[in-house]
C-alpha cells in the first residue's frame, strides 16, 4: 500500500492525550525466533501442560543454563512454543537440547527443552511500514510487533498473572457469584503509527475462578448456604451447570493418603452419588479377595477417610479415576474463560467502570511499575521507551441536523451532545396504524392485575398518538398466558383473541414477561420470526406496575420501526450532498463466533441493506459458516438480494454501494476487502451486465485497546471526549485511510472510539466527506434518541446476529456442526439443512416468515 492522504480538516481542533508510549529507541537488529519443545523424562506431553507450568519449567533453565551454554543472552519465550532472542544461541541448524530439574507439589521431575531456530526477524521492517514506505503491509511486520510483545510483556509477567498481551493480578479484585472473582490487571501492546512506534497500554478486568475450596466454590455455583442444600436435589439442570462451571478446570486432590498436592484435570461428574457408585476392588492388605465397593467404602477402606457428604456425585479425572468433590481444591491463577451470568456481568461493568481521569491515572501507575528503563530485557532488545502518555490532535466534528415530522413543536435540532428526547417531536414517518394487535401477559395475575396492565395500555397508546404514530384499537385485547406452557400455543390463543379480517395477520403482540430469562424470550422471538410471522415487542412486567411516558416513548419507536415508519431523519439535502448526490445502497456486515466451549457450532455473517433514499429503513440476511470462518461466504447471494429490496423500495438502481464491514482485525484486511470485494462485484454484475456501481468498503473495529484522553477540561460532563471527536493522525495506521471516532455521549467510564479503516474507495471521498458521513449516520439509529457509537449498519447487523439463536433448532442449541466444510445461506429464499446419520442431530436454518422478511423485525 502506498502512502494515503488521511488527514481532515474540518472542525474544531483539540489536543487529546492517548494510552500510547512513544518508542524513542528500537533497535533494528535481526532477532532470533526459536521453536522451543518441552519433554519429560522418558517421553513426550500428549497435551501440552498449562502455561504457567511450562513457563516456569523454562524460567529454571534459563538460570541453570544462560551463563555456561547460551552466552548470557535472554531469551523470552509464548509458554507455548515459540522463544525470541535478540541474537543466536546456537547454530541456525543445530538443535540445543538442556536438561532442567523442576520441583512442583514438592515432587522433582527432568525435563528436556529443546531449542531450534525458526526464522530471522528484520525489525527494519517496522521502520519502514511506519514511514509509509510501499510495498509493506500490517501483516509483514506482525513477526518483529509479536516479538517485541513479548519481550515488553515478559517485564510484566514478574509479579502477575499473564494471558497473552494481559496480566492480572489478585491484590486488586473483588467477589462475584458463582465461585468467581473478578481482578484488575491491564493490556500491553506494541502498535504502529505514523512515522513513530508505540506501546498501547490498557486497563483490563478479568473473570477468574475462586481459589481453595471447591464445595465452596460449588455452593456460590448454585447460590446456596450449605452442602445439606444438594442432598437428593442434583438434577441434570444442576448436574449440566457443574459441568460448565468444571470444563477445563485445575484441581488440586488434598487427604492424608497423598503427600504433597496431587493436580488433575476434570472429565466429567458421576451419574451416581459416591455411595452409589461402585467399583471392583482388591484390597492391598488381603491380595486375591476382589469386593465390590462404593467410592465412598474405597476412601474409608483404603485411605482411612470418612466422606463427610457421600451424597455428591464425584469429579471424573484421569483414566476414569474417581474423587470426591470435598477433597479438591481449585488451583491459584486460573481464568475462567465461560459466560457470565447477569449478576457476574452487573458485577464485571461496575467494578470495570472508571472515569477517564481515574483510567489515566490507572495506566500512569502501570508505567512506573513497570519500570522499563530498568529492565534487563528491554535493555537486551533494544527498546527505549519515554515515560509520560503521548499526546496527539483531535477535531470536533459539528452534530448535524435532526428532522422530525413538521407538525412537531420543534421539527428539527443539531444534539452537540449527542443526546436528545422526544418532547414535541412526531416521528418523521409513521408505519402502519395499528389496528390488529393483542397484549400477552406471562405474569402472574395477582402480581400484575388487569386494571394495571390497562393503564399501561392507555398511557401507551396516548404516546404514541402524541409522537405521532396512529393507534386505531385503543382496547386490544388483554390475555394471560402460562409462562410455563407451550409459549407457542399461548402466543396463538393471544392472536385468536383478535378481531382479524380473513386472511389478515396480527400486526403485534405485545408480550409481557415477568424476568429477563433468555430462554423464554428466544422461545416466543423463534415462534414468532419462523411460525406465527408475527412482530413482538417484549417488556418486563415490572414496567407496567407505574407507567412511564418516557418509557412509552421508546416502546413507540420500536414499535413504529418495526411497523414500517422512520423516527427521525438526516436533512436530504445534506445526506444527498454528503453520498456526491448519488443513490446510495448502505450495508453493515458481522460475523459472530460461538463463545468458548461451543466449538461444535457455527459462525453466522449477517448482512443488513437500506431499502431507501435516507439509509433508514433495513432488511436482513443471515448466512452460516463454518466455525470460526472469518470470510464470508456467499456474500454474493446476500448482495445480489438487498440490491434487489433496494430497487424495489426506490425504484432505482444504487449508484454507489457503502459497506461498512465489522468483525476483521488487522493482519485479515487484505484478504477480506480482496475476497469480499470480489463478492460485491460479482454480485452487481449478475444483476445486470456492465452494471458497476461504486463501492466504498470500510472496516470497522469496536474491540481495541486505543482510549482517548480530553486535556485541559475540555472533556463532556463524564470527563469523555465529546461526541464528534475525530482522531486521524500520529497513531492512526500509516499506509492506511483510518480514524477514530467518538460518534456517541459516554455515560459513564472511559468511552471507547470506534476504529474505521477505508480499504477500498472508489466514491474518492475525502477524509472530511466520510468521517462526516459516518459520524451523522449515527444520529439516525432508529430507536433511540442518541446517537451511537456505531455506524447503524453494523449496529443492525450485530442485532440481527444476535437474534439469529432465535431462528435457529432448538434457539441456537442445533447449530451446524463444526467439522462442516459447507456453507448454508437463508434470507429472501429457502433453508439450510445439514445432513447427518443421526436425523436428531440433523441442523436447520429456519428461514423467516414471509410476513417479517422484509422489515426490520429485529429492533
Amino acid at each position: 500500500m502506498s502512502k494515503v492522504n488521511k488527514h481532515g480538516s474540518a472542525g474544531r481542533k483539540l489536543r487529546v492525550a492517548v494510552n500510547h508510549v512513544e518508542f524513542t529507541k528500537y533497535s533494528e537488529r535481526e532477532i532470533i525466533q526459536y521453536d522451543v519443545e518441552l519433554q519429560p523424562e522418558g517421553g513426550e506431553f500428549k497435551k501440552l501442560p498449562p502455561a504457567e507450568f511450562m513457563r516456569s519449567v523454562f524460567d529454571q533453565c534459563m538460570r541453570m543454563h544462560r551463563a555456561s551454554r547460551l552466552g548470557n543472552t535472554l531469551m523470552v519465550y509464548d509458554a507455548r512454543k515459540i522463544a525470541y532472542a535478540p541474537q543466536r544461541v546456537c547454530g541456525p541448524t543445530e538443535t540445543l537440547r538442556l536438561e532442567v530439574s523442576h520441583s512442583e507439589a514438592g515432587r522433582a521431575s527432568k525435563y528436556t527443552v529443546q531449542i531450534r531456530e525458526a526464522a530471522v526477524i528484520d525489525p527494519s521492517s517496522v521502520t519502514r511500514f511506519i514511514r509509509g514506505e510501499a510495498g509493506t503491509e500490517m501483516a509483514d511486520i506482525q513477526p518483529a510487533l509479536t516479538a517485541m510483545d513479548l519481550a515488553i510483556g515478559s517485564v510484566a509477567h514478574q509479579g502477575m498473572v499473564g494471558f497473552g498481551r494481559s496480566f492480572f493480578t489478585r491484590a486488586q479484585s473483588m467477589l462475584t457469584s458463582g465461585g468467581l472473582e473478578l481482578w484488575r490487571g491491564f493490556s500491553l501492546s506494541v502498535r504502529p503509527g505514523m512515522d513513530r512506534l508505540y506501546l498501547n497500554v490498557n486497563t483490563a478486568v478479568t473473570a477468574m475462578y475462586m481459589p481453595g475450596s471447591l464445595l465452596e466454590a460449588l455452593l456460590g455455583v448454585f447460590d446456596l448456604q450449605s452442602v445439606e442444600q444438594l442432598r437428593g436435589h442434583i438434577d441434570q439442570s444442576r448436574a449440566r451447570e457443574m459441568s460448565a462451571y468444571l470444563r477445563g478446570l485445575t484441581l488440586y486432590l488434598r487427604h492424608r493418603g497423598i503427600t504433597g498436592k496431587r493436580k488433575f484435570a476434570v472429565k466429567g461428574v458421576t451419574s451416581a452419588a459416591l455411595d452409589r457408585e461402585s467399583f471392583e476392588w482388591e484390597d492391598p492388605g488381603r491380595p486375591g479377595h476382589p469386593e465390590t465397593v462404593t467410592i465412598a467404602q474405597y476412601y474409608a477402606k483404603r485411605y482411612n477417610i470418612k466422606l463427610r457428604y457421600p451424597y455428591l456425585p464425584g469429579l471424573v479425572g484421569r483414566k476414569n479415576a474417581i474423587f470426591p468433590i470435598e477433597l479438591c481444591e481449585v488451583a491459584e491463577n486460573q481464568r475462567y474463560r465461560g459466560k457470565l451470568g447477569d449478576r457476574q456481568t452487573a458485577d464485571m461493568v461496575r467494578f470495570a467502570c472508571q472515569r477517564p481521569d481515574d483510567n489515566r491515572k490507572r495506566i500512569e501507575d502501570v508505567l512506573r511499575q513497570l519500570n522499563f528503563a530498568e529492565s534487563p530485557v528491554t535493555a537486551a532488545f533494544g527498546l527505549t521507551l519515554t515515560s509520560r502518555l503521548a499526546e496527539v490532535e483531535s477535531r470536533v466534528l459539528p452534530a448535524p441536523t435532526i428532522n422530525y415530522a413538521r407538525a412537531s413543536q420543534e421539527p428539527t435540532l443539531s444534539p452537540a451532545s449527542g443526546a436528545w428526547n422526544m418532547r414535541g417531536k412526531r416521528v418523521s414517518t409513521p408505519g402502519a396504524p395499528l389496528e390488529f394487535w393483542a397484549v400477552l401477559v406471562l405474569s402472574r395475575q395477582r402480581d400484575l392485575p388487569m386494571n394495571r396492565v390497562q393503564a399501561f395500555v392507555t398511557t401507551l397508546v396516548d404516546t404514541c398518538v402524541q409522537t405521532g404514530y396512529g393507534i386505531r384499537q385503543n382496547r386490544p385485547p388483554i390475555i394471560y398466558g402460562n409462562l410455563n406452557a407451550d409459549l407457542g400455543r399461548e402466543m396463538r390463543q393471544a392472536c385468536d383473541a383478535i378481531n382479524l379480517p380473513p386472511k389478515r395477520p396480527p400486526q403485534l403482540l405485545l408480550v409481557v414477561l415477568p424476568s429477563t430469562n433468555a430462554h423464554v424470550y428466544q422461545t416466543i422471538k423463534n415462534c414468532a420470526y419462523t411460525t406465527l410471522g408475527i412482530q413482538t415487542q417484549c417488556m418486563q412486567a415490572k414496567n407496567m406496575q407505574k407507567p412511564s411516558t418516557q418509557y412509552c416513548a421508546n416502546l413507540c419507536l420500536k414499535i413504529n420501526t418495526k411497523l414500517g415508519g422512520t423516527n427521525q431523519a438526516l436533512t436530504p439535502s445534506h445526506l444527498q450532498k454528503l453520498v456526491h448526490n448519488k443513490p446510495t445502497l448502505f450495508m453493515g456486515c458481522d460475523v459472530t463466533h460461538p463463545a468458548p466451549g461451543e466449538q461444535h457450532k457455527p459462525s453466522i455473517a449477517s448482512v443488513v441493506g437500506s431499502t431507501d433514499f435516507m439509509g433508514l429503513r433495513y432488511s436482513a440476511t443471515l448466512i452460516q459458516l463454518p466455525s470460526r470462518q472469518e470470510l464470508v461466504s456467499k456474500l454474493q447471494d446476500a448482495v445480489v438480494r438487498h440490491l434487489k429490496l433496494f430497487f424495489k423500495g426506490t425504484k432505482t438502481k444504487p449508484r454507489h454501494i457503502i459497506f461498512y464491514r465489522d468483525g476483521v482485525g488487522e493482519t485479515q484486511f487484505s484478504q477480506v476487502r480482496d475476497r469480499e470485494l470480489i463478492e460485491i462485484q460479482r454480485a452487481c454484475s449478475s444483476v445486470e451486465p456492465g452494471y458497476k456501481p461504486e463501492i466504498t468498503f470500510l472496516a470497522v473495529l469496536k474491540r481495541h485497546n486505543t482510549r482517548f484522553f480530553p486535556l485541559n477540561r475540555t472533556g463532556d460532563r463524564t470527563g469523555n471526549c465529546v461526541p464528534g471527536t475525530v482522531i486521524d493522525r500520529s497513531v492512526t495506521i500509516p499506509s492506511l485511510f483510518d480514524f477514530y471516532l467518538f460518534s456517541h455521549a459516554a455515560i459513564q467510564g472511559t468511552s471507547r472510539p470506534t476504529h474505521y479503516y477505508v480499504l477500498h474507495n472508489d466514491a474518492k471521498f475525502s477524509p472530511d466527506e466520510i468521517q462526516e458521513l459516518t459520524y451523522h449516520l449515527c444520529f439516525t439509529y432508529a430507536i433511540c434518541t442518541r446517537s451511537v457509537s456505531l455506524v447503524p449498519p453494523v449496529y443492525y447487523a450485530h442485532r440481527v446476529a444476535d437474534r439469529a439463536r432465535c431462528h435457529m433448532v432448538d434457539m441456537g442449541v442445533g447449530f451446524e456442526d463444526a467439522s462442516s466444510a459447507t456453507s448454508g445461506y437463508y434470507g429472501g429464499a429457502g433453508t439450510s439443512t445439514r445432513q447427518t446419520d443421526d436425523p436428531d442431530r440433523a441442523t436447520k436454518i429456519i428461514k423467516t416468515h414471509e410476513n417479517l422478511d422484509e422489515t426490520m423485525y429485529f429492533m
